[in-house]
This record gives structure tokens, C-alpha cells and sequence, in this order.
């Protein structure tokens, strides 16, 4: 019996040691070195004090900034330990009241804004934490921003398509717009 346990209790140890403390110290090692923004939680500063992270939205509901996609995350939005989406399908009414409801705050808040809302300005992403939203849903939020600050819309679109991002390598995924990045140039403007 013991010549059968000694190796499997030397094996448990020997992978206990590489994938549980050698492997995690290198990857760690090598992710500091190569990739120290995003190792350290893609944290974004104002005045030398961290304001959010550049990979999780935030909840922005004041008229004088850019609302990000809606979170269906719970206890609260954007709640980073609790991940998830509404998992509603199109047939389901809580779906619909939801979005019936996120209207409703965004025709109240801009009464004299009649273009078509934008659908990611009324549905969660599947994370329920997105920090981006499409351009086109900055581009419908640029004359609330601007008559609350009393800036000029042009100053306002500029911005937007100047924190407008790309699709990655040129062809993954959508144009976005980072809504904590946006929201931050937008308390630069004077």
C-alpha cells in the first residue's frame, strides 16, 4: 500500500508546486512586464486618484454626461463581482418593460431628441458590465450633453469621434466608444 501511495503523493506535491504556485508566479511575472495596464485592472486616473477601470462600466445618470449601456447586474449596476446578463429572450415581457422603461428615462431626460434610440442604449450586454457604447449612441446623447454644459454640439461630436475606437486589428468586432474615457475628455472641455 505505501508503494503505491509514496508516488501519488509526490506527484500531488510536484504539480501542487508548478501549477499552483510556479506557473501562477510567471504568467504573473510576464503579464506585469509585457502587459502592466491591463495585469493591474486597466485602472484610468484623474489627478493622480483612480476614477474606474477602462474594462468595467460605471453608472453615469446625471443629464451632463454620456449613459452607458444598461446593467443587469444585481445588487447594483456594474456590480464586478456579479457578472451577468438579464438572460431575458425577446418573448419575454420583463424584457419589454425593461426597455419599455429605459425609453422612457432617455425621452424624458432629452424631450426635443426624436431620432430612433439606439438598442444599446436599452439593452444589457451579456457581461451586464460593458464600458463601451456604439457611436451612434454617443452621437444620440450629443445635445443633452451639450445643452446641459452649455457647450457647443460641435465641440461635443468632436470629442466623440476623437474617443471613438476602432475595431481591433482593424477588423474585430464594432466601432465603440469607452463611456468613462468620453465622460472624463468631457470634464476637460471648457
Amino acid at each position: 500500500m505505501l508503494t503505491m501511495l509514496r508516488p501519488a503523493l509526490v506527484l500531488l506535491a510536484a504539480f501542487t508546486v508548478i501549477t499552483g504556485i510556479a506557473y501562477p508566479l510567471v504568467v504573473t511575472g510576464f503579464a506585469q512586464v509585457l502587459f502592466p495596464f491591463q495585469a493591474n485592472g486597466s485602472i484610468i486616473s484623474k489627478d493622480g486618484k483612480p476614477v474606474g477601470s477602462a474594462l468595467i462600466g460605471q453608472l453615469f445618470d446625471d443629464p451632463r454626461y454620456f449613459w452607458g449601456r444598461p446593467s443587469a447586474t444585481t445588487p447594483f449596476p456594474y456590480n464586478g463581482a456579479a457578472s451577468s446578463g438579464s438572460n431575458f429572450g425577446q418573448a419575454n415581457p420583463a424584457l419589454h418593460e425593461r426597455v419599455a422603461s429605459r425609453l422612457l428615462v432617455l425621452r424624458v431626460a432629452d424631450p426635443s431628441n426624436t431620432e430612433p434610440v439606439p438598442a444599446d442604449l436599452v439593452t444589457a450586454s451579456a457581461s451586464g458590465l460593458d464600458p463601451h457604447m456604439s457611436p451612434s449612441a454617443a452621437q444620440f446623447q450629443i445635445g443633452r450633453v451639450a445643452r446641459s454644459r452649455g457647450l457647443d454640439e460641435a465641440k461635443v461630436r468632436a470629442l466623440v469621434v476623437d474617443h471613438t475606437e476602432g475595431r481591433t486589428f482593424a477588423l474585430l468586432g464594432e466601432p465603440r466608444v469607452n463611456v468613462l474615457r468620453l465622460n472624463l475628455g468631457l470634464d476637460e472641455l471648457r
